[in-house]
């Protein structure tokens, strides 16, 4: 790990961050949080919805805007992520949060990988669901939920380490 870290904040991503001014670091840390807050805002809305709140909205209704959100939040989350990690990422290697917010984001991107498999997320904007396909989507939000708040109470508790 303290190998990759050292590659990424010698990197010229490093070097830009570090030496293109204060407020570079502070534009891309409020990207971050713009990021986190979209991606985390739309996950919210969509794993309540899979858990059975507002089952009077169709779950497409919910799904159709949320999920694009969710996915531009995760891009611009990931990539500002990147740029604020590179400015110093020696000194995260020792920091044990962060081996809980990434495996808590890995988790989390699998289980989206894994609920795109299931026939009632694929079919969900055709037909109404059975109360079982509904039960098998509110394990994934509920799954989902942990994970995405678990990495950014993690990914918070980084900076105070």
């Amino acid at each position: 790990m303290y190998e990759f870290m050292a590659w990424l904040q010698a990197s010229a991503l490093g070097h830009a961050m570090r030496e293109s001014g204060v407020w570079t670091y502070g534009v891309v840390n409020l990207f971050h949080i713009l990021g986190v807050s979209a991606l985390f805002g739309a996950v919210l809305v969509l794993d309540l919805r899979l858990l059975g709140v507002w089952r009077n909205v169709a779950l497409a209704a919910i799904s159709n805007p949320t999920v694009p959100v969710a996915t531009t939040g995760f891009v611009i989350a990931a990539l500002s992520g990147v740029c604020l990690m590179a400015t110093k990422a020696t000194e995260y290697v020792g920091n044990p949060f962060l081996y809980i917010k990434f495996p808590a984001i890995s988790l989390g991107i699998l289980n989206v990988a894994a609920l795109n498999c299931v026939p009632a997320w694929k079919q969900h904007k055709s037909r109404e669901l059975s109360s079982r396909e509904q039960a098998t989507l509110a394990v994934f939000g509920a799954i989902s939920l942990v994970c995405w708040l678990t990495a950014i109470s993690a990914g918070r508790m980084i900076g105070y380490w």
